[in-house]
């Protein structure tokens, strides 16, 4: 199997050749049939529990390949759902759970509450259960606290997470002790296989920087597939910020592009973005 183990920074050059990209995003020109991308709202029953989910499929007939989409603790907003929207454009059946609705956790909590993990875990066996997903491990997209998420789920369900993107996330249990926090990443980063790809700006907090660094490290050495994209000029949350730089805004359409095509290599899908049943390699 092909390892790559690549820290990237985003060249200039690259960055300004993305401006076309969002200069189209800004003058609306989304053909309607993308702008009608719809979500269906579910629910996900664990123990006596129902999970709030919301579901985006691709048009058209399955099976499609399965992602898990995990949001921040700032709550399941509407960037959310246009993230989950774009990603069923792109070929995926979508489910993202409202990890923080389901426990009725105010947002913005400042400590994890591990409950919270068993109604993403329901709602990713549900995802994987569902009748238009492809058979085969479910990607995960997930942002700040959310690829604590993935990595505990990878750690704990091997056989159902497939490659796993994380937007600027936490890879140390968010409770841990500030030593832990300073010089350490959670144990789940030194047993996963899923391949990681990190996408953080270097205008972020020093520690989440320096927690990305250190997983990024650990899963090389280990000799699972890992990429960690840094932006220059971006900061916490570049992909949504109501004052978004245009360094920004470039570096979000460099980010989604990256993104999927993570997923898509690592997912082995074909050049239409459909399951081929291969293994990636």
């Amino acid at each position: 199997m092909h390892r790559c183990h690549r820290v990237r920074r985003c060249p200039q050059a690259l960055v300004r050749g993305l401006a076309w990209l969002v200069a189209l995003a800004g003058l609306g020109a989304v053909p309607p049939q993308v702008q009608a991308q719809t979500l269906e709202k579910s629910t996900v029953r664990h123990g006596s529990a129902d999970v709030p989910v919301e579901i985006a499929r691709p048009a058209g007939r399955g099976p499609w390949p399965a992602l898990l989409y995990i949001h921040a603790k700032r709550g399941y907003e509407d960037v959310d759902r246009a993230h989950v929207r774009a990603l069923a454009r792109d070929g995926f059946l979508v489910m993202a759970p409202d990890w923080l609705a389901a426990n009725m956790i105010e947002r913005w909590p400042d400590r994890h509450v591990p409950e919270s993990e068993d109604d993403v875990e329901a709602a990713l066996a549900a995802l994987r259960a569902h009748p238009d997903a492809c058979r085969q491990p479910a990607g995960i997209v997930a942002k700040s606290r959310g690829p604590y998420f993935a990595i505990r789920l990878a750690a704990k369900r091997p056989q159902d997470v497939g490659p796993i993107v994380a937007w600027y996330g936490h890879f140390q249990h968010p409770n841990a002790p500030e030593p832990q926090q300073l010089f350490t990443v959670a144990p789940e980063v030194r047993q996963i296989r899923s391949p990681v790809l990190m996408l953080i700006g270097d205008a972020d907090f020093e520690l989440r920087r320096m927690v990305n660094g250190r997983a990024f490290y650990v899963l090389s050495e280990r000799g699972v597939p890992v990429e960690l994209q840094m932006y220059p000029m971006a900061r916490r949350a570049f992909d949504f910020r109501a004052d978004q730089s245009p360094e920004e805004k470039m570096a979000t359409a460099h980010a989604l592009r990256r993104e999927l095509d993570w997923l898509r290599r690592w997912m082995a899908l074909d050049a239409q973005g459909r399951c081929t049943g291969a293994a990636p390699g």
